[in-house]
This record gives structure tokens, C-alpha cells and sequence, in this order.
């Protein structure tokens, strides 16, 4: 349990620490991850409650969703514009100028309609 704790307490660290969102995004979801497992595995261990099948079933969950809901969050902010640092070279520019393009809205704003 203080393994995982200790893996709190740097994804805190990191978020705290790291210049920008999407390493700050990979901080909090590697270290919280890993963190909350332990956790996790050391509660189910010490206190001895015969829980076990929620707690594997807790970290499968976890295992699963929270990659994805990185994935998701990643991309949002990829696209919405965030400066990204220490970024020289972009090979998904494409993408981002493709979110970047004028919509229907932005026409009918300027008169074009």
C-alpha cells in the first residue's frame, strides 16, 4: 500500500511539475494508474475482508477505462490548440489544421451566405 501511495504522490508531483497538458495527462494516468492498483492490492491484503472479487474486478475496470479515457482526453486537447513544449516537430500537423478550418458558421459570419 505505501508503494502505491509513494506512486500517488508522484503523479501529484507531476502534475504540479510538468509544463504542459499532455504531460501532465501522462503523469497523472501512468503513476495514478500503477498507484491505485497498489493501493488497491495492499488494502485487499491487509485488512483481510474477503472482498478480493471486487478489488480484482476495481482494477480491471481501472485497467481498461482509464487508458481509453486518456486516449480521448489526449486528443481533445491535441486538436483544441494547447501549446505543446519541447515539440520541434509536429507529424499529426495535418490534423490539427484540419480542426483548424473554417466551419459553416464562421462562413455565414463573414457574410458569404
Amino acid at each position: 500500500m505505501a508503494l502505491g501511495v509513494g506512486f500517488l504522490v508522484i503523479a501529484a508531483l507531476g502534475l504540479l511539475r510538468l509544463p504542459d497538458a499532455l504531460q501532465r495527462m501522462h503523469s497523472a494516468t501512468k503513476a495514478g494508474t500503477l498507484g491505485t492498483t497498489l493501493v488497491i492490492l495492499g488494502a485487499l491484503q491487509a485488512d483481510g475482508v474477503d472482498r478480493t472479487s471486487t478489488g480484482l474486478l476495481t482494477i480491471v475496470f481501472l485497467l481498461v477505462t482509464l487508458p481509453i479515457g486518456a486516449q480521448l482526453l489526449a486528443r481533445a486537447t491535441y486538436i483544441s490548440g494547447a501549446p505543446l513544449k519541447g515539440l520541434t516537430i509536429d507529424p499529426l500537423k495535418k490534423v490539427r489544421t484540419w480542426s483548424e478550418a473554417p466551419t459553416d458558421e464562421d462562413d455565414a459570419d463573414r457574410g458569404r451566405y
